[in-house]
């Protein structure tokens, strides 16, 4: 245990020596929490909509009022043929036309029915299929007011009417920072703790104080534990102020027990930080080291569940994070945030990510070699 904390006491000096890592592992990671929700929004606004109005009825009127009025899109032209719509859209300053026909409100009450069209600039997908999205809801509902205005008509008053109630269960408010702060931190977590991790090692080689611990009678474990534990304690740190900075700028209050979080953290540091102290053993040079973590997690954070559901995967990606810690430190994080789990709840996500832990540390040990 001598020997441990000679090891500790010598690597907390090494990491407090140097201001600048100070700064990328506790100033870093709050700046980023802190910006990275308020740009990493799920809701798209500003949708440039140019409508071609061959009717000019108040029928179209009222749906073109609806339509602006959603907060969604920005009317960039009322045109009256759809190739002057068509030249907004090549200058990119249109995303979406609506073409109304003509006779649209003579045939809407005679047929019950009128067609619209909808073209769509897909350059950009994402805003595309959501503004496409949103049209089409609009027009529904704007749909549903006119058909509750024939059925509320005298002669119509014994029609059946059919109400839908909805309730949105543990985010009400549908709120994306809700949803999006608790992965974001999750992921910073990672990469403080897989970066600094996977340069510790190669560090000692590049200026050659390893060799010096090569020739002590140090045991190997005693070499991993001694890189592993600081950079435990400062990952729970960073945990912890990005708890509050989610309290304080955010406002999010986690619904299950702040425990819960932590003893997972604990945990799933254990992993992280294996795994870039696996990626240092192999390393030869700190560039080495940051290109390997730096492919390691990319593939964890695209294929982790922060931006894609998990379950709108293909299959070959399904399969590839069932071996990616942090789509459980994700998943479980926005689990007792949101949703108020408890540890009986993610004792799955717990045991596999101990799992993890295990192999990673016990690999990183025997794979590191002791070279006289």
């Amino acid at each position: 245990m001598r020997t441990l904390k000679f090891l500790l006491q010598k690597e907390f000096r090494q990491i407090f020596r140097d201001p600048s890592i100070i700064r990328m592992i506790l100033v870093m990671p709050v700046i980023q929490l802190i910006l990275l929700p308020l740009a990493a929004n799920f809701e798209v606004k500003n949708i440039h909509l140019a409508i071609v109005d061959h009717d000019h009825s108040s029928y179209t009127r009222q749906m073109i009022n609806k339509i602006t009025a959603s907060g969604y899109f920005q009317l960039v032209g009322v045109n009256s043929n759809y190739t002057d719509a068509m030249h907004l859209v090549e200058k990119d300053e249109a995303d979406i036309i609506l073409e109304i026909p003509a006779q649209f409100e003579r045939t809407l009450v005679k047929e019950s029915e009128a067609p619209v069209f909808m073209a769509v600039n897909a350059i950009n997908g994402t805003k595309a299929n959501l503004g496409a999205a949103y049209l089409q809801n609009i027009i529904r509902n704007y749909n549903q007011d006119v058909r509750l205005q024939w059925l509320q008509m005298p002669h119509l008053n014994d029609q059946p009417r059919i109400e839908i109630t909805t309730a949105s269960w543990y985010n009400p408010h549908m709120s994306y920072q809700l949803f999006m702060v608790p992965g974001i931190l999750a992921v910073l977590l990672t990469m403080v703790g897989a970066f600094m991790t996977s340069l510790n090692i190669v560090k000692e080689k590049e200026i050659g104080t390893i060799e010096q611990v090569n020739v002590t009678p140090i045991k190997k474990y005693h070499f991993i534990l001694g890189k592993l534990i600081p950079f435990w304690i400062l990952g729970l740190i960073v945990l912890t102020l990005g708890m509050l900075v989610a309290r304080i700028v955010y406002g999010i209050t986690p619904y299950g027990n702040m425990v819960t979080i932590y003893v997972f953290a604990m945990v799933y540091l254990l992993a992280v930080l294996g795994l870039g102290l696996l990626v240092s053993t192999y390393a030869n040079t700190q560039q080495q080291s940051m290109l390997i973590a730096f492919f390691l997690m990319m593939i964890f954070v695209l294929l982790g569940g922060l931006y894609t559901s998990i379950d709108s995967m293909p299959d070959w990606a399904k399969t590839i994070t069932k071996f990616n810690p942090v789509a459980y430190f994700i998943s479980v994080i926005r689990m007792v945030v949101i949703k108020g789990s408890t540890l009986a709840d993610i004792s799955r996500q717990l045991l596999t990510v101990a799992g993890f832990a295990i192999f990673l540390n016990g690999w990183a040990v025997l794979n590191y070699k002791k070279r006289m």
